[in-house]
């Protein structure tokens, strides 16, 4: 009888106690196993174009390189990569950056143990998951209005406490346009004021402070 192949797992997290167990709990299925490991953006591509693993668990923030560009940078080497992102972040632009960059699934870290394994089998045999309250969320995302980069350089500075006029000089654009793409902003993202304004673009994962 022909044994079937065991599904090969990319294992990419920052955290080595994470590789560890997660090795450990995979490399413990009958049906799968770890076949490398990366610590960072550039290495995880790189254990991807050396190893062409079946599944790439994926922690969607390590450093380097964000992880909608490592998931790119897969699916250039291999279009029908399977990619697994596996995070503590749930921010609504993240999970919409790494699903649209091609990712099948998408796991919270403090949830993801006791489906992970499910998920990998599942997502090998074509299917993509991914949490229904995400789901649920990414389709507002979707109908959402999104912000130009224009408009997401301009909240950045505002959160970090610029007045119009050192925007203006940052960005190298007038103070009343400066004050018409913050009206944009205003209305996009459903709020009255500048704090607010950088509160939600935290939040949406729209820009980091």
């Amino acid at each position: 009888m022909t044994e079937t192949p065991k599904i090969r797992v990319l294992v990419a997290d920052d955290h080595q106690v994470v590789r560890v167990g997660l090795r450990s709990i995979i490399d413990a299925e009958p049906d799968m196993e770890v076949v490398a490991e990366a610590s960072d953006g550039r290495g995880a591509i790189a254990a991807f174009a050396e190893h062409q693993p079946d599944i790439t668990l994926l922690d969607l923030r390590m450093p380097g390189l964000s992880g909608a560009h490592v998931i790119t940078e897969i699916r250039k080497l291999s279009p029908k990569a399977h990619v697994i992102v596996v995070t503590s972040y749930d921010a609504d632009e993240d999970v919409y950056r790494a699903m649209q960059a091609g990712a099948r699934c998408y796991l919270l870290k403090d949830t993801f143990t006791e489906g992970m394994l499910d998920a990998i089998r599942m997502v090998h045999a074509g299917r993509r998951l991914i949490d229904p309250a995400l789901a649920a969320r990414l389709v507002d995302k979707v109908n959402d209005q999104a912000l130009t980069t224009r408009e997401v350089a301009v909240l950045g500075l505002v959160a970090q406490d610029k007045t119009n006029r050192q925007i203006a000089e940052e960005l190298s654009m007038g103070e009343e346009t400066v004050k018409a793409r913050l009206k944009q902003i205003f209305v996009k993202l459903e709020v009255s004021d500048r704090t607010e304004a950088a509160l939600v673009g935290v939040q949406r994962g729209l820009i980091k402070i």
